[in-house]
């Protein structure tokens, strides 16, 4: 019965993350891209401070510590929201996810060039270059089907952040012990704080909440990025990081499927060809065929696993 708890939070998760890129394209017809980034930080930091004071999960008390988990609420979180939200302004949903898809892969070559015990090995070289090839693919340059060139390299951008994000967290906040509650809640609480005081100098129009992009806001904050945070989390515990991690694999099929059900965006052949490309890069480099079935060992809840992934969509 926990086997399949597990399973349906992992798919659960995996639906979460890629209806997000069709949540954010939802949203952007009523609110500028600022807006809409606050309004999900906001959201998702409330419903995981709620649960945290509800858990009596203390928050870190130093300024060191609040200053590490800024830098990373910047890398991690407003600077790749950001980017999401311009990018999809004129590109589609479907390839923004599998774009963000490749997160992991930058994340490799950014942890290999930065961390001294992240070593480069030929089965890295080869996943990364096959990978990026995935990316050109993907992008497909000779066709303008699937978006702007702008659009695709603010997603592209975003995908970097996400990876500079997960490398400084491994160096900086993972040693700490933060308990991973803690952790989650103060990264949007500290992303919440530097939206907050960038949006005025950003783009900025009147919201035109309409019920569809109210839904589409409200689904994004408290179930896109506060829920996802959580069950994230909880199936670290309950499946080992190396295996959580591999909702990676599914996200951009449901980033896919999201829009062409709710956008009827086109489903090009490079779109499959590039994003399948990306996949087996990705899993190449790191090994995943032998992770899927080593047995875990003491669940890591540290956002070190997310140097494998690209969490908080």
């Amino acid at each position: 019965m926990k086997n399949y708890a597990s399973l349906a939070r992992f798919l659960l998760l995996a639906t979460l993350w890629g209806s997000s890129f069709t949540l954010i394209k939802v949203s952007l017809g009523g609110l500028t891209p600022g807006q809409l980034v606050l309004s999900r930080l906001f959201m998702g930091a409330l419903l995981l401070v709620g649960i945290a004071l509800a858990t009596k999960t203390a928050l870190p008390r130093t300024v060191q510590v609040w200053g590490h988990y800024a830098a990373a609420a910047l890398f991690g979180n407003v600077i790749p929201f950001l980017l999401l939200s311009y990018g999809e302004k004129t590109t589609g949903a479907g390839i923004a996810g599998v774009l963000i898809g490749g997160t992991p892969l930058l994340t490799l070559t950014v942890a290999t060039l930065v961390l001294a015990e992240e070593r480069a090995t030929a089965r890295k070289a080869v996943g990364l270059v096959a990978g990026f090839a995935g990316v050109v693919i993907l992008i497909g340059p000779w066709s303008d089907r699937l978006g702007s060139p702008g659009g695709q390299t603010a997603c592209l951008g975003a995908a970097l952040s996400y990876a500079i994000g997960f490398v400084y967290v491994r160096k900086f906040l993972s040693p700490r012990g933060v308990r991973p509650l803690a952790g989650a809640a103060s990264q949007l609480i500290a992303a919440t704080a530097i939206q907050a005081a960038v949006t005025p100098f950003l783009e900025w129009e009147t919201p035109a909440l309409t019920a569809r992009v109210t839904a589409a806001v409200v689904a994004l904050g408290l179930l896109s990025t506060g829920l996802a945070y959580i069950l994230y989390f909880r199936l670290i515990n309950d499946m080992g990081a190396v295996t959580a991690s591999a909702v990676n694999y599914v996200v951009p099929v449901a980033a896919v499927a999201a829009g062409v059900l709710v956008l009827d965006e086109p489903v090009t052949w490079n779109l499959v060809a590039g994003g399948l490309v990306v996949l087996v890069g990705m899993g190449y480099a790191e090994n995943r065929v032998k992770g899927f079935y080593r047995k875990p060992s003491v669940p890591a809840p540290d956002v070190s696993a997310g140097a494998r992934d690209g969490r908080t969509r």
